[in-house]
């Protein structure tokens, strides 16, 4: 015979709210965050939420249902390119965005690109990319390299700046730790780079958007230019 709850059992009950979807997905991105992917598991994610793992089902399918989920959720984040501005303004904003999302969430950028289904907001990204880019005349061939390079170009730098030994602000301290640590006389073009960027504020500053700019300007000559 079961037990009946005492009062304050009910009433915690009662309280409790159902378990969604977008809880357990939250959830996942949140212990990504704090521990990479492989902290993300249904029985971790079950004492996170103080449910029993298995309800997780009701919810998702399986592991790799929640990690489809959270790579949406990070792009879902990316701000959508417009057609309310020039092109190259609406891409550098969604690119920029990006790649500060990115950031954010160091293990999403290899995961987004692993995943062969995309989810609503990754192919609402992509569509408006798409039509941001075609709207401006670019062909479709062109298009379609277009996403490539500037998507190769925004996760690979974050990808680089998350796997940088050293915060970028004490670039002057380890360019001339660098400087002093090289043979004399040899690798004479990296010991004067360092030497400079040693006692030079901000000459070793991260810049995306300087590359950024760099394709963008390049894209721009590309539909200029005549024919394919």
């Amino acid at each position: 015979m079961t037990k009946p709850m005492t009062p304050p059992a009910r009433t915690a009950a009662r309280r409790r709210k159902p378990l969604s979807r977008d809880q357990v997905l939250r959830a996942a991105m949140l212990l990504a965050d704090e521990g990479g992917l492989e902290s993300v598991s249904m029985r971790k994610l079950g004492q996170v939420l103080r449910v029993e793992a298995m309800s997780l089902y009701k919810h998702v399918a399986n592991k790799d249902d929640i990690l489809d989920g959270i790579a949406d959720l990070v792009m879902a984040d990316f701000e959508v390119p417009s057609g309310d501005v020039d092109w190259k303004t609406a891409i550098r904003r969604s690119a920029t965005s990006a790649h500060q999302v990115l950031l954010r969430h160091p293990w999403a950028g290899r995961l987004i690109e692993s995943r062969p289904n995309g989810g609503p907001a990754r192919l609402r990204y992509v569509d408006a990319v798409i039509g941001v880019l075609s709207a401006a005349g670019f062909t479709m061939p062109r298009v379609i390299r277009a996403i490539m390079v500037l998507d190769s170009y925004t996760y690979g730098f974050a990808l680089q700046e998350l796997a940088w030994s050293f915060d970028p602000d004490k670039a002057p301290e380890v360019a001339a730790a660098l400087a002093q640590g090289l043979p004399a006389g040899d690798y004479p073009n990296l010991r004067a780079m360092a030497e400079m960027v040693s006692r030079t504020a901000g000459a070793a500053s991260v810049d995306f958007e300087f590359g950024l700019d760099l394709i963008l300007d390049g894209l721009q000559r590309l539909r200029d230019a005549a024919g394919d």
